[in-house]
């Protein structure tokens, strides 16, 4: 190779300079090279700093020109030289080149080589999955299934066996599993967060976190309430989701509740101010009235509910009602 390589740049530099390339990268796959020594050849042939991002599999990896490890948090520049990982695949290797600059032929040979490297090392060390396989996420969240299969599962899904995850369930039920840190948006719409756990515990995350779902709501005038719910938050709160059967008969202050809002439909909205704010001036701040006719509209309530709201007792009474008239659900 070396005086194939050697004859080629007598008639191309371009295509010597190839030709080493290829060389290169085939000693690394054949050394079984991680992914940095892989990023770090990359950069240090092309002489500018190179970087993988894997989104799916939860990899990133940027390396200077002179080879040494360095995240700039800066984000992609399309512009840069790239190589998908996969045809058809969205950009994963970049090489920060100026965008002035025309791409090469050695960088074109640079970026195909490392990623084809790249994609048989993450092939082997965590599989071809996505982060959110149904079926792996399936196995690590089965507290019945062996130790050593939802380890497997987890490493396919790209997570650390070491580090601890969380579990997050949307509305649509399908759990996500993210790491503790750094934190992750949650989905749109209503949102049940569990603990953060080790990897093993995330079944134990799951279930709070389904827990934590059935208190969250839509934030509307009918529904008003956190529309995100984080388990470890809810306290000794949780224990009424044992109690409450979602679509049976409602608690009788639940369906006070209900009968109230009927005959005012500015009660809901109300009531979960009152609940949920430190003072009733500042609960007529949060619905946008003046005191007074906050005042007004409680003695309403109170007579519609049956039941005193500006005592301690009452307003503890209407915070439990209105988190069971959540958990009453279908």
């Amino acid at each position: 190779m070396k005086e194939l390589a050697g004859r080629l740049t007598a008639l191309d530099p371009d295509a010597g300079a190839a030709v080493r390339v290829i060389a290169y990268f085939d000693r690394l796959a054949e050394a079984r090279a991680g992914l940095e020594a892989l990023v770090r050849g990359a950069a240090v042939l092309a002489g500018v700093p190179a970087r993988l991002v894997d989104a799916e599999r939860r990899v990133q990896v940027r390396v200077e020109a002179d080879g040494t490890r360095r995240e700039n948090g800066m984000p992609v520049d399309p512009a840069w030289p790239s190589a998908a990982l996969t045809p058809g695949g969205d950009p994963a290797l970049w090489l920060e080149r100026a965008e002035a600059a025309e791409p090469s032929v050695v960088d074109a040979v640079i970026l195909e080589r490392a990623a084809g490297a790249v994609r048989l090392v993450l092939d082997r060390t965590r599989g071809r999955a996505p982060a959110d396989d149904p079926a792996l996420v399936e196995t690590v969240l089965d507290g019945t299934a062996p130790e050593a299969a939802r380890l497997h599962a987890a490493r396919r899904l790209g997570l650390d066996a070491a580090a601890p995850a969380r579990v997050l369930v949307p509305l649509d039920g399908r759990p996500r599993i993210v790491p503790a840190h750094p934190a992750a948006e949650p989905p749109d719409g209503r949102v049940g967060v569990g603990p953060v756990v080790p990897v093993l515990d995330l079944p134990r995350s799951w279930a709070q976190a389904r827990v934590a779902l059935r208190f969250t709501a839509e934030g509307t005038a009918q529904d008003p309430g956190p529309g995100v719910v984080h388990a470890d938050e809810l306290g000794g709160v949780a224990l009424l989701a044992d109690l409450v059967v979602p679509g049976a008969e409602p608690p009788p202050d639940v369906q006070a509740l209900e009968a109230a809002a009927a005959a005012a439909p500015w009660l809901l909205a109300t009531l979960h101010a009152v609940a949920s704010t430190v003072s009733l001036r500042a609960a007529a701040a949060e619905i946008n009235v003046h005191h007074s006719t906050l005042q007004e509209r409680l003695a309403h309530a109170e007579h519609l509910l049956g039941w005193p709201l500006r005592t301690p007792q009452g307003r503890f009474r209407l915070g439990l009602a209105l988190a069971m008239r959540h958990l009453a659900r279908p």
